[in-house]
């Protein structure tokens, strides 16, 4: 009995303490079908609402009460690179682009000077054709979806070049925002339809795949004009934005692979298998990271964003003592949740800018650029409509990689044989 009063007395104290610190304070939410950024504006556009929608009950969710807390929300404290205005991926499953795209644009304003506006679906176009290659060749033993990783974007410009979105804006019939529901479904049926019919014929596929995507966002164009001279979509990359795809890795931390060497990402948009994966531990991950911003370089990072710490009122992204506390986020509780799946491949995002040491905590946080729709519910004329902001456990925890000029880990590369 004295042993039971001990425990059931250390809990309450336990409680008691973490209470006080606020930051554990968990709530119901109650979410409103049909409000928000999404409902409101995305699927409104692509005409994908139905009638009923709004009929439905609410739902609850269990959150963290973030109210009460002292939280840097004001861009202005951040230390950032340039980097175009936040663009919405609309209803598409492209972050993976969005959020690359964005640090290209990034890089090529910190080498050249040039504010460039990149198109995210020129490259989605081809990626699609790739990935379409890939399941008629692995005779359907692959995987078609919206989804990919930051580095199909520098395989893809290596093979078909890059457009300003002024050339290609994969948006047809007045529409403001992007949806390929219903394209995927019929490029996926077909693809379903050789499968099944046994009929691989790759030029007759492909040939399918374009007819499909030209009809629902255009045939990307062979030519174009900038600045009063023409260019093709390789003169583009190589002369105008003098880009080079192989400028950029994959810096990756998990415990299942070795650690200094290189690996594959297993998670399904990783579809082609890329093992060019740089796998370093955690600690030397979240220090790349930081010294990267700090010298003016920024990253395209990604992992899970469905946390009850992440938060589409403050825009902020936390992890509450109650999940667990700071001092135990460690590789082995990185490892644990990506392996039983509560920590999966989400969200890109581009990361721009970093202020460290809030208020004397000795935590640091990150600025985040991003194209979902989640950050959109503050509204448009929020200053932090489209805007993140990571606390550095958040990234410690969930973000399993990130993707970022070589010159930024040139420390690291050297130690890979």
């Amino acid at each position: 009995m004295k042993r039971e009063f001990v425990l059931l007395l250390s809990l309450l104290l336990m409680l008691g303490t973490r209470a006080q610190k606020n930051e554990d304070q968990g709530k119901l939410e109650v979410i409103e079908r049909g409000k928000g950024f999404y409902y409101e504006s995305i699927l409104k556009d692509v005409n994908a609402v139905e009638e009923k929608l709004e009929e439905k009950e609410p739902y609850k969710r269990f959150v963290m009460d973030q109210s009460a807390l002292d939280l840097p929300t004001d861009q202005r404290l951040y230390t950032t690179v340039w980097c175009q205005p936040t663009l919405s991926q609309g209803n598409g499953g492209t972050c993976w682009c969005f959020s690359t795209s964005s640090l290209y644009e990034s890089e090529i304003f910190r080498k050249t000077g040039k504010e460039v506006k990149l198109s995210e679906m020129y490259t989605v176009y081809w990626e699609y054709v790739e990935k379409a290659r890939r399941f008629i060749e692995k005779r359907g033993d692959s995987n078609f979806s919206e989804g990919s990783e930051g580095n199909a974007v520098a395989r893809i410009m290596k093979m078909y070049g890059a457009v300003p979105e002024s050339a290609y804006t994969g948006l047809l019939h007045g529409r403001k925002f992007h949806t390929h529901a219903k394209m995927m479904e019929e490029m996926s049926a077909f693809l379903n339809s050789m499968k099944a019919t046994n009929t691989w014929n790759m030029e007759f596929g492909l040939a399918t795949i374009k007819d499909i995507m030209n009809h629902y966002i255009g045939e990307p164009p062979a030519e174009f004009t900038v600045d009063g001279k023409k260019y093709t979509p390789a003169t583009y990359l190589k002369d105008y934005l003098q880009l080079n795809p192989d400028d950029f890795v994959e810096i990756l931390s998990y415990k299942q692979e070795p650690y200094w060497k290189q690996v594959e990402y297993k998670v399904p948009d990783n579809w082609w298998h890329s093992n060019d994966y740089y796998n370093v531990p955690l600690d030397i991950f979240m220090e790349a990271l930081k010294d990267a911003v700090k010298n003016g370089y920024s990253v395209s990072i990604g992992g899970d964003v469905s946390e009850t710490g992440f938060s589409r009122e403050t825009n902020c992204a936390m992890i509450p003592d109650y999940d667990i506390p700071s001092e135990y986020i460690n590789e082995d509780a990185r490892q644990f949740r990506f392996s039983n799946e509560t920590t999966t491949d989400d969200h890109g995002m581009h990361l721009i800018g970093i202020l460290e040491n809030y208020k004397g905590s000795g935590k640091d946080w990150y600025l985040i650029k991003d194209s979902s729709s989640g950050s959109r519910n503050v509204g448009e004329d929020h200053p932090n409509f489209g805007y993140y902001f990571f606390h550095e456990d958040y990234i410690k925890l969930k973000m399993m990689g990130f993707t970022v000029h070589k010159d930024a880990v040139k420390n690291i590369l050297e130690k890979f044989k």
